[in-house]
């Protein structure tokens, strides 16, 4: 008499992990060059250098009206190998000097990793303080990540977007206090607010948020 056959074990299906640890981990792997490409704002101070006009030799009382306005301008930083690291544009940019302070309408950041990796952020309004370790984006805020070489209509790596979003370049903080919407291809992370330390790679919610991650189907 043969020995009776078992029938083979039928294949474990591999557990998830839960959603909220992979949007973390999906925003800790891309979040650092879309801060950096903010952080690169600090390109600013070159304006507030930027030697003006001989004006009277008596300097008056700072008000807060702009001493200078720039229009449909832009900015470029160029690394040490000769190539295009920074570039920031706007219709215009103003500077108060009672504050200290930079504000640029419908401004466009655009950055280039060593990789050649792209990051644009775009916003209706940017505040920045003098040397460019605060600044702020207001109102239709859009980050995108693209890949090295591809054009700048390419799908986004990344995208986020909201109608607030802050840099702090000395502590390395990005953070909105403003519901955002991070996206990766068809996953999607919707939070209250959020918080990333890049010294630290961690990041925060608070209050409601929702995601979706998509899956690929089992063979």
């Amino acid at each position: 008499m043969s020995p009776a056959t078992l029938p083979a074990p039928a294949p474990s299906r591999p557990q998830s992990r839960p959603w909220l640890w992979q949007a973390q981990s999906l925003v800790s792997n891309y979040l650092p060059l879309l801060l950096m490409a903010l952080l690169a704002s600090g390109t600013w101070w070159l304006v507030k250098n930027t030697p003006l006009l001989d004006g009277p030799t008596e300097t008056p009382p700072p008000r807060h009206v702009p001493d200078y306005r720039m229009s449909r301008f832009e900015i470029q930083r160029i690394g040490a190998d000769g190539r295009l690291r920074v570039q920031i544009a706007g219709d215009e940019l103003r500077h108060y000097p009672d504050t200290d302070t930079v504000e640029i309408d419908h401004a466009r950041v655009r950055a280039i990793a060593p990789d050649g990796s792209l990051a644009i952020a775009e916003a209706r309004r940017a505040i920045s303080n003098g040397d460019g370790s605060d600044m702020q984006l207001m109102g239709d805020v859009r980050l995108r990540r693209l890949p090295p070489g591809s054009g700048e209509n390419a799908p986004a790596q990344l995208e986020v977007r909201g109608e607030f979003l802050q840099a702090l370049s000395q502590s390395e903080i990005l953070r909105s206090h403003l519901p955002v919407s991070i996206r990766q291809g068809s996953t999607t992370l919707n939070a209250q607010n959020f918080e990333y330390r890049h010294l630290t790679g961690q990041v925060s919610f608070t209050g409601k948020a929702q995601g979706q991650i998509a899956t690929k189907a089992a063979k």
